[in-house]
């Protein structure tokens, strides 16, 4: 591996830019023609323009991609997040064109990055599961008869991606025709495929991931949790780890659990179980994500391992005992907020140009992004603007930190989140470490009360 084109834009592209320069590996960036003036594009050794603005014409055109991978003489592709880093086509054509494709073989993305495939895979190994339908397409019947079976309410998912997007609640059989149209419609623009299933919904639960890595020789090793409860519908808006209030027991045994499923699969690279909990039921599999996750710089804070630079060398071909030897002790606790371009009432995207965009510069902060002041901030793309990463000793102080950093990063020309992310860390239940799913839409329920009142 000496020089990796990076499919992808944004904050993953310079994250994984970054990531190649300390190996001493070339970079080659895309970008389309709403992103050529982001500034990661100067850090690459080579940047390609690949069409339009619509991801579509752009960041979801394989031909494009593997074209400009050819012609820069490119032998590894890294796929980000998103588009298409879970799509097990692209992989293959990527191996099938001589190219080293930095994530999962192929096979593991089309078993387990397809998301009934991984719960079928997974079931097999004995994985606790809510229930859930198979694959169903057009025919509202079957999708009206397949929630009936499971009992409202429930959620209809994308097979294929991640990321929270595509997932819309059914609350009865009157909301299938809308919102399973909605749901396809999301589904091809963001993944590229439209398949669809139903989920028996959990209420309030919490969601807990496990990070893994995994060599191409038999060996994986996980790298703890993140606690992922902070969600408004469905979207991850703040990552924290370790996951607060657990038990440790609890938490490394079904670690080592997964440990050896993975293992037993022969599972490769890099990849993240999604899990649900409830102190009633215990943890139950979600699903796997097979590719590097937008909230992996909390784990790199309390591990202190290069995940990017792990998962390139691993795709490589090195072993585990070379890329990490040992899975080090848990240093202290590590939170992360995602800083959206977007009203933070109304929660409407607001794209526009960065008039003033200065990130917190501070002790034990880290902030990801791919914007500088004075660039454009598109209404084509998922509107992040930056994640934000403190890391204390303790949660408390990481909590501290993460609002000081927050209220000090200043930005002006689009609207932001940030209000809204410092009343989740206000709130009592947040700060006491008391997360579910369902406590984003508490805090917002309570702050709109108190408005009217």
């Amino acid at each position: 591996m000496k020089r990796v084109i990076v499919a992808n834009r944004g904050a993953v592209a310079r994250r994984v830019i970054r990531g190649l320069r300390a190996l001493g590996l070339e970079s080659v960036a895309v970008y389309s023609e709403a992103d050529r003036d982001l500034p990661y594009l100067r850090e690459a050794d080579v940047a390609v323009p690949i069409g339009p603005a619509p991801a579509a014409q752009s960041y979801l055109n394989r031909d494009t991609l593997l074209r400009v991978a050819r012609e820069t003489g490119a032998d590894a592709l890294h796929p980000g997040y998103g588009f298409l880093s879970e799509n097990a086509d692209f992989a293959q054509a990527v191996e099938s064109a001589g190219m080293i494709f930095v994530g999962p073989s192929p096979r593991w993305i089309r078993m387990l990055g397809h998301k009934t495939r991984a719960r079928d895979a997974m079931r097999a190994l004995g994985m606790p599961m809510a229930a859930s339908s198979a694959v169903l397409g057009a025919d509202l019947d079957a999708v009206r008869h397949a929630a009936q079976d499971l009992g409202y309410p429930v959620l209809i998912k994308p097979a294929s991606g991640g990321g929270g997007i595509g997932m819309i609640p059914l609350h009865g059989p009157q909301e299938v025709e809308p919102e399973w149209a909605r749901a396809r419609q999301i589904a091809e623009r963001s993944f590229g495929g439209s398949d669809l299933y139903l989920e028996k919904l959990l209420v309030n639960p919490r969601h807990v991931e496990f990070q893994f890595l995994a060599d191409r020789h038999g060996q994986v090793r996980c790298l703890y949790e993140r606690d992922c409860s902070t969600q408004r519908r469905h979207q991850k808006v703040l990552e924290e780890a370790p996951a607060p209030g657990l038990d440790r027991d609890l938490v490394a045994d079904m670690a080592a659990k997964l440990e050896g499923m993975l293992s037993t699969l022969g599972y490769d690279v890099i990849g993240t179980v999604e899990m649900l909990y409830t102190p009633e039921s215990g943890f139950s599999f979600l699903e796997i994500n097979t590719r590097l996750q937008v909230e992996h710089a909390v784990t790199e804070a309390v591990t202190g391992i290069d995940i990017v630079a792990a998962q390139l060398r691993l795709a490589a071909g090195e072993r585990m005992g070379s890329v990490l030897a040992r899975v080090p002790p848990l240093q202290g606790h590590a939170l992360e907020a995602r800083v959206y371009a977007e009203d933070p009432v109304r929660f409407l995207p607001s794209p526009g140009v960065l008039q003033v965009f200065a990130p917190p510069v501070l002790p034990g902060v880290r902030v990801e992004t791919g914007y500088a002041e004075g660039r454009r901030v598109s209404s084509h793309y998922d509107p992040m603007l930056a994640k934000v990463i403190a890391h204390a000793a303790t949660r408390d102080q990481a909590l501290l930190l993460l609002k000081q950093a927050l209220t000090q990063f200043q930005v002006d020309g689009v609207k932001t989140n940030i209000p809204f992310m410092l009343r989740v860390l206000d709130d009592q239940g947040f700060g006491a470490g008391q997360v579910s799913t369902g406590m984003v839409a508490r805090i917002l329920d309570a702050t709109r009360a108190a408005q009217a009142a």
